[in-house]
């Protein structure tokens, strides 16, 4: 980037983003030195299970509301336009059902690990094979969290690329190591409200600079910026109301539901009502953060008119373009630079801290604890900060290779959940919901799950044609009537459906839109896990664990009498349910 384009840091923005920083570690001190000062496994890994609903609700959201978020979100609208939004549709079912089908059955088994399940619903091997899985999820998906704000300010700034990098992830590591899982709750507190205010202080100005809220609604009404509801039904279209209101529940639940830094905090809160109603907090905070982030996409377009500002940057990437576009915003207004910078970090170092906690979480109970069941508690919480440090350098190695990836970073992301947290959210659906299904079987399908996945994946990535790059249109164009309008859309419909060279064979497999990966790859886990489980015997009633499995069945037949429901259950998982009967 040009030096002249960049854009300059007032001493009073360096302060607030310095606050940021310091207030985080210095929450994190607080925790380290009150209370049982960290010295259990218990309280630094599961904040004494005494977590209230708000403040569990408010860290829920920061874990998933990251710096791709941010600035991913606002990217694709600028780009694609708002049907991206339809994904608010998802998050119904997608907090809906952890709410009453996972969070119960996590809740009351008392686990600190939400892989604990997996062995006592089938075996070690498998509760192994899961934790794995997991740690190479979030490990890869650390690296993305970090890079993304640091490239990105980056790019506008001038700001030492690997210097912000290390800032980020040390800071963060230091505060998640030394305070536990309270810590990382409360800082995400903090980091939520900063996150709000940064975002609406970027929409507010924006849509005072760009003429008004009339002004910025007609620009992206003439550059086509809002979309209409799309009914296509083929899974290859990268956004439809199907991939994104469907395909997209999936990757809610495979986020919400089975995530173990999710889990964790259900798993801090002091009651079970709690940590359900936490759940349904998160919805409405869901949505305005994704609100939020969508308008500023809009404001942003209204503001540039579709300009490509690749060559002023030095680089093609949208997602550093938003950070042009609120330095622009807010350069001349001190404080609200520096605000915005503070909410994006603030988004990455609540999703990096969640990552940190619940790796060191995983490994600790998964993969140590059974190994060496005689450990002291004081050397079992020393080892729990080592790992949650380790956990913390490697994710910095990890955002060295981030960069590599050609795509935009909430593509990259979602394809992350999508290829990985797919198989897992398959295993545990395979064991919550089918009492039949056995070890062999959960083995096999989360194997077939994953190479399906990486097969899909990697081929997507290397049959991905350069192709020519899209012109956006320009907002200033001139509005015919509306039968010209129709009729032209008409036109271009037919014509780009006949001269476009739609992929055949392998290469349409590989098209398949990544918002699809996360049910596609949870079918093919439960599917194989099914097959192979009745072709080596399916598991007997009296030898699956009490309350490991989800009365499925029952739910579905409560309206038929009492006595046949008995009959049913008695015959499959020897669960005895009914619609009056306590629910598991």
């Amino acid at each position: 980037m040009d030096p002249s384009d960049q854009k300059l840091f007032t001493v009073v923005d360096f302060v607030i983003f310095g606050v940021l920083l310091a207030a985080s570690l210095g929450i994190g001190l607080y925790h380290a030195l009150s209370g049982g000062r960290q010295r259990t496994t218990q309280e630094f890994l599961m904040a004494d299970r005494s977590m209230k609903c708000l403040p569990v609700s408010l860290s829920l959201i920061a874990s998933f509301q990251s710096a791709v978020a941010i600035i991913g979100v606002p990217a694709e609208i600028y780009t694609h336009g708002t049907q991206y939004w339809f994904i608010g549709c998802a998050y119904i079912l997608g907090l809906l059902i952890p709410a009453h089908v996972f969070i119960p059955i996590l809740y009351r088994l008392r686990l600190s690990s939400a892989y604990q399940y997996l062995e006592l619903r089938f075996s070690k091997p498998v509760r192994i094979c899961g934790t794995l899985t997991f740690i190479f999820q979030m490990v890869i998906y650390m690296g993305v969290c970090v890079y993304t704000p640091a490239f990105a300010l980056n790019a506008v700034t001038g700001f030492e690329l690997w210097g912000t990098v290390l800032a980020t992830g040390l800071v963060c590591t230091l505060y998640t190591t030394i305070g536990g899982l309270k810590a990382v709750i409360w800082t995400d507190v903090f980091q939520t409200l900063v996150m709000f205010a940064g975002q609406l202080a970027v929409i507010v100005v924006g849509v005072q600079k760009t003429g008004g809220v009339s002004e910025v609604w007609r620009k992206v009404w003439e550059g086509n910026r809002i979309s209409a509801l799309d009914l296509n039904p083929d899974p290859t279209e990268r956004h439809t109301f199907w991939t994104l209101g469907v395909g997209g529940v999936f990757l809610m639940l495979s986020l919400y539901g089975v995530n173990q830094a999710q889990v964790q905090r259900y798993l801090s809160a002091r009651t079970e009502k709690d940590a359900v109603r936490s759940c349904y907090m998160v919805f409405p905070s869901l949505q305005l953060a994704l609100a939020l982030s969508c308008v500023m996409g809009l404001v942003m377009f209204a503001c540039y008119c579709g300009e490509d500002h690749s060559s002023k940057l030095g680089t093609a990437s949208r997602d550093a373009m938003v950070i042009s576009f609120v330095m622009d915003m807010l350069q001349g207004l001190p404080g609200l630079p520096g605000l915005f910078i503070a909410c994006l970090f603030s988004a990455a170092l609540s999703t990096i801290s969640s990552a940190f906690n619940s790796l060191a979480t995983v490994t600790m109970e998964d993969l140590i604890k059974p190994h060496f069941p005689a450990m002291t508690e004081a050397r079992a919480t020393l080892l729990s900060k080592a790992l949650a440090m380790s956990y913390g350098l490697l994710c910095l190695a990890m955002a060295y290779l981030t960069h590599l990836m050609g795509d935009s970073v909430l593509q990259v992301a979602l394809k992350i959940f999508g290829m990985v947290g797919g198989p897992i959210l398959g295993l545990f659906c395979l064991g919550i919901f089918f009492p039949w299904a056995n070890s062999t079987g959960a083995l096999a399908g989360l194997g077939a799950g994953l190479a399906v996945a990486f097969w899909v994946g990697i081929g997507s990535i290397v049959t991905r044609s350069s192709g020519t790059k899209s012109l956006l249109p320009a907002c200033g164009v001139v509005l015919l009537s509306d039968n010209t309008t129709t009729a032209i859309q008409t036109a271009l419909v037919l014509m780009s459906f006949f001269l476009s060279s739609r992929p055949s064979g392998l290469k349409r497999f590989y098209s398949l839109s990544y918002m699809w990966y996360s049910a596609f790859n949870c079918s093919t886990v439960i599917l194989i896990g099914l097959i192979i489980s009745f072709l080596t015997g399916p598991m007997k009633a009296e030898d699956v664990t009490p309350g490991t499995v989800y009365p499925l069945l029952g739910k579905l037949l409560c309206f038929l009498p009492d006595l046949f429901q008995f009959n049913i259950f008695m015959s499959t998982s020897g669960a005895i349910t009914g619609c009056r009967l306590q629910q598991l």
